[in-house]
């Protein structure tokens, strides 16, 4: 996995294995308006990237017709209402005194 940083957006590169062990690249866009505005986190965006390819690759089996995908604004915005402060604190909360 790497990434290039042009213009207007940042690429992501995954590599895959498909049958028979065939090496496959595949890129996913996030336009840099979304890191310029705090939609999204440079730290954030591989792993964004990372779950949509695996989505792609889920609903179209290990070959999809495509080997490049933008992400959305959509998918940002999924993605941080996931992994909000407020989501994580639901997820770890501690238990009440009250409770045994």
């Amino acid at each position: 996995m790497g990434f290039e940083a042009k213009t207007l957006e940042r690429v992501y590169i995954f590599s895959t294995l498909g049958a028979p062990d065939e090496p496959r690249e595949f890129t996913l866009t996030i336009l840099n308006e979304a890191f310029v505005s705090h939609r999204v986190s440079y730290q954030d965006a591989p792993n964004i990237c990372s779950l949509k390819l695996h989505r792609e690759l889920a609903s179209q089996g290990d070959d999809p017709p495509k080997t490049h995908f933008d992400i959305t604004d959509a998918e940002l915005d999924e993605y941080r209402a996931a992994h909000s402060p407020a989501t994580a604190r639901k997820l770890y909360s501690t238990k009440s005194a009250s409770q045994p």
